[in-house]
């Protein structure tokens, strides 16, 4: 019946699972932020004629790489860059995560560089990941936290639900873009993040390089920018929003970055990056500790915990794209052999798609959107092709991983 469905976001219209994890060809790879309207198409998971996902291609690759060569090749960059003054040689950003305490950490103490770490803080910091970035700073590092216009912030938050259903652009904005800005002003070349998009789902073929294609850190044209699915010209004709109170939003501009050397790179492509094996380096050598409960939405306690907007953005992909939290941690950890993928199965099934309701009510307070706008959107983001109502009334997937959606 789906076939004949209409598939928002470009979605295949036939959906498909990995054979060997739990992910399906509905998952967008990632995109460029400062290009997405309502009407973006997404490119998608990729699932090969044997119907295994890029994702799992890519964790079977890395088992084939010389990573002995591969941290040769850090250390050629390393020293290509590494400061002889107490200056600043590389560039760091995180909110005090795992990942950007592991990055921070290992180029510091084991490579003897010296990173400035930056901060764009969570929306609404949790009282442990403001511990756990606490904890980074305190283990050994210097640190520029840049608190941004609250009120923008809040606005562009609320309409990127509306308008995109995507409550974390403002963070991901923040995230990718501040970084090369900050590295322009104080005269940093080098600038690291943790692992490729490619090991979760973006093309095979971007893990050839260490290197972030620019087009996700700069544009040309400010006609070509969109925030919250609106353009600078609809933000302050609908909003008084003008072009100064959205600038620590944007990336610096092609023209900017042309008269510099910076660059963006993945130290993941040097370094074998296991999620699990970053967590209890972060454990170990910065303090970082896990919530003290489950996260809802999914079985784990350590990933993506800063903020308390993560668990409702992960509850809106399984909205837009039937895929939640636990299909995203159970593939992962299928991938590197630490679950099988019946048990994967069995934990998408029982925690996928749960509402996040701890910290729901203080998020609709603080950005002004209220609660039942919030599930109102919800049905309307719903694509056809994914969803439908069942004979009680309820919502439910028409296919899912377990095999007992609607359709199956």
């Amino acid at each position: 019946m789906s076939e004949n469905l209409e598939a928002y976001y470009g979605l295949p219209q036939e959906v498909q699972f990995c054979k060997r994890c739990v992910i399906s060809n509905q998952r967008p790879a990632s995109a460029v932020e400062l290009k997405h309207k309502k009407d973006s198409k997404k490119t998608t998971m990729n699932l090969d004629e044997e119907g295994v996902c890029d994702a799992c291609r890519v964790a079977e690759n890395k088992e084939q790489i010389d990573w002995k060569d591969r941290e040769e090749k850090l250390l050629q960059l390393l020293d290509k860059y590494r400061s002889n003054d107490g200056s600043y040689d590389c560039l760091v950003p995180g909110s005090g995560g795992k990942d950007s305490a592991y990055q921070a950490h290992v180029l510091k103490y084991k490579y003897g560089m010296n990173p400035l770490t930056i901060t764009w803080p969570p929306i609404l910091y949790t009282d442990y990941g403001y511990k756990n970035w606490k904890n980074w700073i305190d283990s050994g590092f210097d640190n520029i936290s840049f608190n941004r216009n609250g009120k923008v912030m809040k606005l562009l938050t609320r309409l990127s639900i509306e308008n995109l259903f995507h409550p974390f652009q403002t963070f991901m904005l923040g995230q990718k873009n501040l970084a090369p800005k900050l590295a322009a002003k104080y005269g940093i070349s080098l600038i690291f993040y943790g692992e490729n998009e490619a090991e979760y789902g973006n093309p095979i073929a971007d893990t050839s390089t260490s290197l972030r294609d620019k087009s996700f850190y700069s544009y040309k044209h400010l006609d070509d920018v969109f925030l919250a699915g609106l353009s600078l010209r609809e933000l302050r004709e609908k909003y008084n929003i003008d072009y100064k109170d959205v600038t620590s939003f944007l990336p610096p501009t092609e023209q900017e970055l042309a008269g510099s050397d910076i660059q963006v790179h993945y130290l993941g492509y040097y370094l074998k990056w296991t999620p699990q094996e970053v967590y209890y380096y972060a454990v170990e050598n910065t303090g970082f500790k896990a919530r003290p409960f489950r996260t809802q939405g999914t079985y784990s306690k350590y990933n993506s915990i800063d903020d308390k907007i993560d668990d409702l953005h992960y509850y809106t992909t399984f909205i837009k794209f039937g895929l939640g939290r636990a299909t995203y941690d159970a593939s992962q950890e299928i991938r590197n052999n630490h679950i099988t993928r019946e048990e994967g199965v069995a934990l998408v099934n029982r925690f996928d798609g749960e509402f996040p309701d701890r910290y729901f009510e203080e998020i609709m307070d603080y950005i002004e959107l209220d609660s039942e706008k919030f599930h109102q959107l919800a049905d309307e983001f719903r694509s056809p092709h994914l969803w439908a109502k069942n004979a009680s009334g309820e919502w439910k997937l028409r296919h899912n991983v377990a095999g007992s959606g609607l359709e199956d």
